[in-house]
């Protein structure tokens, strides 16, 4: 049976463990190694890749910031939240302000030191996105826009730094970064919507509280419609191998998205689409391996 002590010491690690978002921070660890595995260095045996030290060090690096990031954004939405999501924002208040802002300070300060042992550049991209999430979460993210904009970006920016790393540069990546970045500001919209009741009351200037949920809607099909584009040219143009078929996958599910989001008059409605479109970036990133699946057997050595 679990004492009282255990329990609150279990419920301060799940505290934790929402606050940081963990499950972003695993998928965001999958992009990274999956994406210099089989985008950045496909000649490289896969054992050399996986057990690159510089390598982790850059993804310890990202994990630290980004679980960062989370917490700033945590710390300044907490009343936002309370309102919006009163069941998982209870778990998050486990969790003291000033324990949130000094776990800030040292995921911050450990990200930027794991960075500077890679190089001086990366040590200062990663400053650099540091500063960048703070500054969205104090103030981008009120900005119509400007927020669902900065949020997808920030969104990819770790995947760019292995690029940066590996020196290694091609159209496909940008082709890839753009389809990221259009189903992310989709979710963007689908969040202002989910939040709009806390948006309003916290004076959040959000496209759903400026322009109403109608021309949002608008907006978010729009979006899902030119998701077609980067998925046609990356189909049409470049040897996907088997993972052509999780674009045609996309192309068939996203008229349905567009649908439900047409129809969807309550919270739940937004939150099945919001979990749908989660669901497809999982699938989208495991399916990287479907590139060259045969390296994935065959290319450990």
């Amino acid at each position: 049976m679990i004492t009282r002590p255990q329990k609150i010491i279990l419920l301060k690690l799940l505290s934790v463990i929402s606050v940081v978002r963990g499950y972003a921070i695993v998928l965001m660890i999958a992009a990274q190694l999956l994406t210099a595995a089989f985008i950045l260095a496909p000649q490289a045996p896969l054992n050399e890749v996986f057990l690159s030290g510089p390598l982790w060090l850059v993804i310890l690096a990202s994990s630290l910031s980004i679980a960062g990031g989370y917490i700033i954004n945590n710390f300044y939405d907490q009343e936002k939240d309370l309102i919006n999501r009163p069941r998982r924002s209870k778990l998050d208040r486990m969790l003291r302000q000033q324990t949130k802002l000094s776990g800030y300070f040292i995921l911050n300060f450990a990200a930027v030191l794991a960075a500077s042992a890679v190089s001086f550049s990366a040590a200062l991209f990663f400053s650099g996105f540091i500063f960048l999430m703070w500054y969205y979460s104090h103030r981008l993210k009120k900005i119509i826009f400007v927020g669902n904009l900065t949020s997808a970006m920030l969104s990819v920016m770790p995947l760019f730094i292995l690029v940066v790393y590996y020196k290694s540069f091609s159209s496909i990546i940008v082709v890839h970064a753009c389809f990221l970045l259009l189903l992310l500001a989709s979710r963007e919209l689908l969040k202002d919507l989910e939040n709009l009741t806390g948006d309003l009351v916290q004076g959040y200037k959000t496209i759903p509280v400026v322009y109403g949920v109608t021309p949002t809607k608008v907006i978010g099909v729009a979006l899902i419609g030119l998701t077609y584009l980067p998925s046609l040219i990356l189909i049409l143009n470049y040897d996907l191998n088997a993972m052509r078929y999780y674009f045609f996958a996309i192309m068939i599910v996203l008229p349905y998205g567009a649908y439900l989001l047409w129809r969807a008059k309550e919270k739940r409605d937004y939150l099945v689409l919001h979990a749908l479109l989660r669901l497809g970036i999982i699938i989208g990133v495991m399916s990287i391996v479907l590139l060259n699946p045969e390296r994935f057997i065959q290319g450990w050595f």
